[in-house]
């Protein structure tokens, strides 16, 4: 760390340690904000959107005013990121989303369809306002359905490509389809609730065989016995307690998906023109080990040691995203990114009310998917989860909804959604 001054400005310069010390510093603060702060708790802000913001508004006071400058090196943000995304794929089991039946799949093609329908949403009034059209794409998709993560990953790569503000814009669509996930999922559920007079049929089920048993033939969750040798063969990769030796195995394992990862995506970008974010062939390679792994055992996988690693790396890359954002870049583009992330959220209601809950059967599971898809559609899946466990804790369960929604929301989207922004991307490039 260093300091100096530069045409009278005072000037620190961290170095990445000192970068380091300062996003794991603000990650900590954020926690501490959202448990004391009930505004951000209610709506699922994470913590290092909380702590990295505010540090990130401080330095536009600092930039505005000519107070200090703070020059901060990133060189870890990107290990962390392709960290967090391998573990995404890591715990993507196929033989989970067989459990879902017909109605999974119902569902996770109208995730498909809203990630295209958000991207053309994006660039269409992105053209319109005269806004270059990859901005569109990074108030589309990319932050709507792909949250903080997607927009801290796909940002750099479009400012990489000139276009000024785009990490800024990506990051500030991301907070506001967060907030407004958490907003509209629950007065969607219950005018839906309301108007069609339904109800949980879960307790009159449990009472009838003592499961809890499909209630729309095919569209329902597999028999009791199916689901429990499932959870019984699932409980294998989650039998050990998180130790240094599981930590070894599972971070040699992440190594290796993030290098090969980065080796896809540069053999595309220099083979084929394509632009792919690292974190994507990191992804999707571990989506293949785990299921090669599912069938041969060679690896006792274990559940909680990748969360806990995917938790802490994902923690410390927002924070480290957040926190060096250049607000002051955003002020010509305040009333187009209105008008863009209005348009989404309006397009999210009506498509939750006249597609989404009629194609899944206008039931009462439906309901509770609808306020999933406004939450984890516009910000991430623990909305989702936040919106669906406020209705049914007034309204009654609904197991089919929290089985279908977390498993869409956190990963099977992104086989829609990922190819998808990367078209769009490349289609708009200069």
């Amino acid at each position: 760390m260093t300091f100096l001054w530069e045409q009278g400005i005072p000037v620190i310069k961290l170095d990445m340690i000192a970068t380091l010390a300062l996003a794991i510093l603000l990650l900590l603060l954020g926690r501490v904000m959202v448990n004391r702060i009930g505004i951000l708790g209610r709506f699922c802000i994470p913590a290092p959107v909380a702590g990295g913001l505010l540090f990130s508004i401080l330095m536009l006071i600092f930039h505005q005013t000519n107070i200090l400058v703070i020059k901060m090196d990133t060189l870890l943000q990107t290990p962390f990121m392709l960290a967090f995304f391998s573990t995404i794929g890591l715990i993507a089991s196929l033989k989970l989303v067989k459990k879902g039946g017909k109605l999974m799949l119902i569902y996770w093609l109208l995730c498909g369809f809203l990630s295209l329908m958000q991207n053309v949403i994006g660039v269409s009034l992105a053209q319109l306002l005269d806004i270059d059209p990859l901005l569109g794409v990074l108030m589309g998709a990319v932050s709507m359905e792909g949250g903080h993560g997607a927009a801290g990953a796909f940002g750099p790569e479009i400012e990489a490509m000139g276009v000024f503000g785009a990490t800024a814009v990506a990051m500030a669509a991301a907070t506001f389809g967060l907030v407004s996930g958490g907003l509209i999922g629950g007065p969607i559920a219950k005018y839906l609730l309301n108007k069609n007079n339904l109800k949980s049929t879960e307790a009159l089920e449990l009472a009838g065989d003592g499961t809890v048993t499909a209630t729309g033939g095919n569209n329902g969750v597999s028999s009791s016995s199916d689901d429990a040798k499932a959870a019984k063969k699932e409980s294998e990769y989650a039998e050990s307690a998180v130790s240094a030796h599981s930590l070894f195995i599972h971070t040699a394992i992440i190594a290796v998906c993030m290098t090969i990862g980065l080796m896809v995506g540069s053999w595309l970008k220099g083979s084929l023109g394509i632009a792919l974010p690292s974190y994507v062939g990191a992804m999707f390679f571990a989506v293949i080990l785990r299921n090669i792994n599912d069938q041969l055992n060679v690896v006792k996988l274990h559940t909680e040691t990748i969360n806990l690693i995917g938790d802490y790396c994902l923690g410390v890359f927002l924070s480290m995203a957040l926190m060096t954002l250049k607000l002051w870049e955003l002020v010509d583009l305040a009333i187009p990114m209105i008008v863009v992330l209005g348009a989404q959220v309006v397009f999210m209601i009506v498509y939750c009310l006249f597609i989404v809950f009629p194609l899944l059967g206008k039931t009462y599971d439906a309901v509770i998917m609808c306020a999933g898809m406004a939450g984890h559609g516009l910000g991430a899946t623990p909305n989702a989860m936040a919106n669906m466990k406020a209705v049914t804790e007034k309204f009654g369960p609904s197991t089919k909804a929290f089985l279908i929604v977390p498993l869409c929301g956190a990963f099977l989207i992104d086989l829609f959604a990922l190819p998808c922004i990367v078209w769009f991307i490349n289609y708009f490039a200069h």
